[in-house]
């Protein structure tokens, strides 16, 4: 057997090639791969030596040769395959260990310039990849190092690979190979390019979004159905998923999620994640139906849990403090689809142990999470896709303009930034009344902002809450007076709003007749 070695990340090589040294297998590598095995005495046959062709071009040339390709390719169940091998003397590659040239770590770098992005796309290696990935049946491909140990494995147990094995080298080769060219074509086609500045110094401006954008996903888990029950469905992660997102989640227990699950443990999570204190935001159908702040979780969540008790029936919870027993047991006296935080303690997982249902998921937090957002938000239209930055604003005291005769107090001001928090995770139109850092009605999704008004004053009702004295938070701006009406005759006493309607001055008129106080915060929160 031999084998070809040729790696820009030589993390394992060393290892591996003296474990197949041991089992008997030649070793042929290329340049700095070569001389590193070597330096560890290993025998290793150089790639020139074989080709008989010296490395040129910088290096830009070394295997594209026959004798490489030829050894790839060759079928070994075709005997004209053979013969045209032993006519040319070419002997066969029976595994291919490569990894490719680091051209996303390249460009990811700041103040890259355009020739050390060019001078890291990789040219000979796919294309070895790609001729032993599509000779699978007998070439294995190996084209990450988490593969090395599956590989030796079974060649110690077997003296070769299995059909099954090789075929998944192969598909992970070609998944590789389909990563590399979309981050190729994402950078090459987002670069405004300059000539007359071109140099080996040249840094190119850079389109926020590319002429041409390839996303890879792999895939987590089939589910067993869509949003409807006679929908199919899967849920796929980000190659390099975001510390602290719901990708990275492991579930505990329970049953499998399921896709409406997904959406809105996903509203959930990204909701309490935005908040530095401990908080408890339930979800229900991608709506927050009760967040709160507290001491502790059980705190946060007997406060969000008071805001909508019956939405909160079968609802989604998360957390973003540890959940102990004292949370566990509270939670566990109702219906709860899924419970997400950072950990839970040994008494909590036990209170669960009974309620085998209940989906728990644990989280793990990095220190500093409010930061860590995905770049990127997308929603498929009709044949197509939109794109979008994701909305990562965060509102702060300075950002504030008071546009009324009456001042906020300072307790009026720090709920109207946690209204306003959560008012960006509601769906549109919305309105959200606040208190003591607790929300106390929650109006989302009317095509009517006073009809989300008027919503959540009857949903504070149903729960028995007084909405005197509160805050409110509108994701938009209050296009009529009227809307701002309904929040004070509710009991209103100040209100966060982006203004920027043509009628900003009738309804701050009307905040001052009313004798309530108005924020305006230039920025607004829809979501569709």
């Amino acid at each position: 057997m031999r084998a070809l070695i040729s790696v820009s990340d030589k993390t394992g090589i060393v290892d591996l090639a003296k474990e197949l040294h041991a089992l008997g297998v030649s070793l042929i590598s290329t340049g700095g791969t070569a001389k590193l095995l070597a330096e560890q005495g290993l025998p290793v046959t150089e790639v020139a030596e074989v080709t008989q062709f010296p490395e040129m071009l910088d290096g830009r040339v070394k295997t594209l040769h026959p004798k490489v390709h030829g050894g790839l390719l060759a079928r070994r169940d075709s005997p004209e395959h053979m013969a045209a091998l032993q006519a040319h003397g070419i002997d066969t590659i029976d595994l291919l260990i490569v990894n490719l040239y680091p051209f996303e770590a390249t460009v990811a770098k700041p103040g890259c310039t355009l020739a050390d992005a060019i001078e890291n796309i990789d040219i000979g290696g796919p294309a070895m990849v790609r001729s032993a990935a599509k000779n699978w049946k007998d070439v294995g491909i190996v084209t990450d190092a988490s593969q090395y140990a599956d590989v030796i494995a079974e060649l110690k147990t077997s003296g070769k690979l299995s059909d099954k094995l090789r075929f998944a080298l192969s598909v992970a080769a070609f998944n590789r190979i389909s990563q590399y060219d979309g981050a190729i074509s994402n950078y090459l086609s987002s670069v405004n390019f300059e000539a007359e500045k071109l140099s080996e110094e040249y840094v190119p401006e850079r389109a926020q979004f590319s002429g041409q954008f390839n996303e890879q996903y792999v895939k987590v888990q089939d589910l067993r159905y869509g949003e409807n029950s006679h929908q199919q469905a899967a849920w796929y992660r980000d190659l390099a998923p975001a510390a602290g997102s719901l990708a990275t989640g492991v579930q505990l227990q329970g049953k499998e999620l399921s896709y409406n699950n997904i959406a809105d443990a996903d509203a959930a999570w990204e909701c309490v994640k935005s908040f530095d204190s401990s908080a408890c935001v339930i979800v229900k159908h991608a709506n927050p139906c009760g967040v709160a702040v507290g001491a502790n979780p059980l705190e946060a969540y007997s406060k969000a849990f008071q805001t909508d008790p019956t939405s909160a029936f079968g609802g989604i919870i998360a957390f973003n403090r540890p959940v102990d027993k004292a949370a566990a047991e509270a939670v566990s006296k109702q219906f709860v689809e899924v419970l997400m935080a950072p950990d839970f303690s040994a008494e909590a997982l036990e209170v669960f142990k009974s309620k085998v249902n209940v989906r728990l998921m644990k989280i793990a937090l990095p220190a500093h999470y409010g930061d860590v957002r995905n770049a990127l938000e997308t929603k498929r239209v009709g044949s197509g896709l939109l794109l979008q930055s994701a909305d990562n604003h965060e509102l702060a005291l300075a950002d504030l303009k008071i546009v009324t005769v009456k001042q906020p107090t300072p307790e009026e001001l720090h709920d109207l930034l946690f209204a306003w928090k959560v008012a960006k995770f509601v769906k549109s139109n919305a309105i959200v009344f606040c208190k003591n850092g607790m929300t106390m009605g929650v109006g989302a999704g009317q095509m009517s902002r006073l009809d989300s008004a008027r919503i959540a004053s009857i949903k504070a009702e149903a729960a028995k809450l007084s909405l005197q004295n509160t805050v409110v938070a509108s994701d938009a701006f209050f296009p009529f007076r009227d809307g701002l009406d309904v929040v004070v005759d509710a009991g209103a006493t100040c209100v966060a709003q982006p203004g920027g309607s043509m009628r900003d001055q009738e309804v701050i008129d009307a905040a001052n007749e009313r004798g309530v106080a108005m924020v305006f915060t230039g920025v607004r929160h829809f979501r569709h």
